[in-house]
């Protein structure tokens, strides 16, 4: 075994308790099996180093902040986070026959990886050179910027779960998320406080210079994943255009599992989308927010730096079992937020609650996360990875979309009927998910 083997083995034998010289795969071939170690380390580092750059330019937040400190109008504010969603999901159905084409298909998210750097860069620079542009102009650029972040963010969503698959064993492919996520939460938890407590100055120079940080890591991790040794993987079956979105499409009729896991992955949407109703709910109207909002980022990172190895753990026993705990705690906090808003406004001037269930709110989110991706991954064979990731992708993209009317049934009903509905949603996804098949357990 050479010592980056070695190396790579004992990382994966401590975070996965295996035994790093009698490791037996149940769903990789022999010589995938060999590098698996040494891969598992890889992907760690290199999801760390995306999960990093998320954290320096989180579009909720920190792009949200310069956008509006450079003067772009409201439309483009609007427009940041489902443009971001929805182009990163929609196109999946349309590229995923040309990848299935690929043998190695790691290049795919390789390119993914550097396309999301550069456009992240591409808003630092913005930052810095903002004076040139009118806030109508800056506002066109950032929304052009976060369609190119997501077209290659959409690239590495459809890639990497299937390179995962062939990289690393079932059982274990959770926790190299969960792993990566507990390691990137410390950074983003740090830069939270720092923000918090003004040992980073809340400035447009500072902040783009920080976007522009979260930008490199995205090229960093490209070039990480590259030294992943892929195995080939079987090019058959692939079909473009409009056959292959009629042909995947079917699947929704025909394949009973995958349908119950778009169902439930839209109903848990609400995890996802309640946040900014929490922000506003807080009162915070200031021009540049992101200093009162201090306790929400350190909610948010606390959060993921407390749950994320836990439910990647989890989800490579029961993904199913996570997919209904996770609901469970989004209606749980969902609820009271929302009986705060309808029944008892006066509270929501303490400033630690609203914190404290979003803190609860994205322990939910980051189950929702791991636990339906791990689900989709191990459900599916080497050979439908791929197109499992992009339908369900896709789908969830409509509905996305769609997403919008919450923000018009706030304006009109007020922000407590909405996360009234929220609560619904989740809880009816405690009742999908019991539905899925354990398939960790198959």
């Amino acid at each position: 075994m050479t010592s980056n083997n070695k190396q790579g083995a004992h990382l994966h034998a401590l975070l996965v308790d295996d035994d790093p010289m009698a490791q037996v795969c149940r769903d990789l071939p022999e010589s995938a099996c060999r590098e698996q170690p040494r891969n598992y380390g890889l992907h760690v580092a290199s999801l760390s180093l995306t999960k990093i750059g998320e954290g320096l330019a989180d579009p909720k937040l920190v792009l949200a902040w310069l956008l509006d400190a450079i003067g772009t109008p409201t439309w483009a504010l609007g427009l940041l986070v489902p443009v971001r969603e929805s182009l990163a999901m929609l196109p999946q159905l349309a590229i995923s026959a040309r990848i299935r084409r690929l043998a190695i298909r790691k290049t795919v998210y390789v390119i993914g990886c550097v396309v999301q750097g550069a456009a992240i860069i591409g808003f630092g620079l913005a930052g810095w050179f903002a004076q040139m542009l009118s806030g109508s102009a800056a506002g066109v650029v950032s929304v052009a910027l976060i369609a190119v972040f997501a077209l290659g963010r959409s690239l590495c969503s459809i890639s990497h779960k299937d390179v995962l698959g062939k990289t690393v064993d079932i059982g274990r492919r959770g926790t190299v998320s969960g792993t990566a996520g507990t390691i990137a939460a410390v950074a983003t938890l740090l830069l939270a406080v720092g923000y918090s407590i003004g040992w980073i100055p809340l400035t447009v120079p500072v902040v783009s210079s920080m976007v522009a940080l979260g930008g490199l890591c995205w090229l960093l991790a490209a070039f990480v994943f590259a030294s992943i040794r892929e195995e080939p993987g079987a090019t058959k079956g692939g079909i473009d255009g409009l056959a292959a979105v009629i042909a995947q499409l079917n699947l929704l009729r025909s394949d009973a599992p995958l349908r119950r896991l778009i169902v439930t992955r839209g109903l848990l949407l609400s995890s996802a989308l309640a946040p900014p109703f929490y922000i506003a709910l807080s009162g915070d109207n200031s021009a540049s927010g992101l200093g009162t909002l201090g306790p929400f980022m350190i909610a948010s990172a606390a959060a993921s730096l407390a749950s994320t190895y836990v439910w990647g753990r989890l989800a490579d026993r029961s993904s199913r079992r996570v997919l209904m705990l996770a609901a469970t705690l989004a209606a749980l906090a969902n609820a009271a937020a929302a009986l705060l808003a309808l029944a008892m406004p006066q509270l929501l001037g303490h400033a630690s609650v609203l914190p404290a269930l979003l803190f609860v709110l994205m322990i939910a989110h980051q189950g929702v996360r791991l636990g339906r991706s791990v689900h989709v991954v191990d459900m599916a064979d080497r050979d439908s990875r791929a197109t499992y990731t992009a339908l369900s992708n896709s789908v969830v993209g409509v509905i996305l979309l769609a997403a919008g009317v919450f923000g018009v049934i706030a304006q009109w009903l007020g922000i407590g009927a909405v996360l009234a509905i929220f609560t619904l949603m989740a809880a009816l996804a405690i009742r999908a998910a019991a539905g899925l098949e354990d398939v960790q357990a198959a």
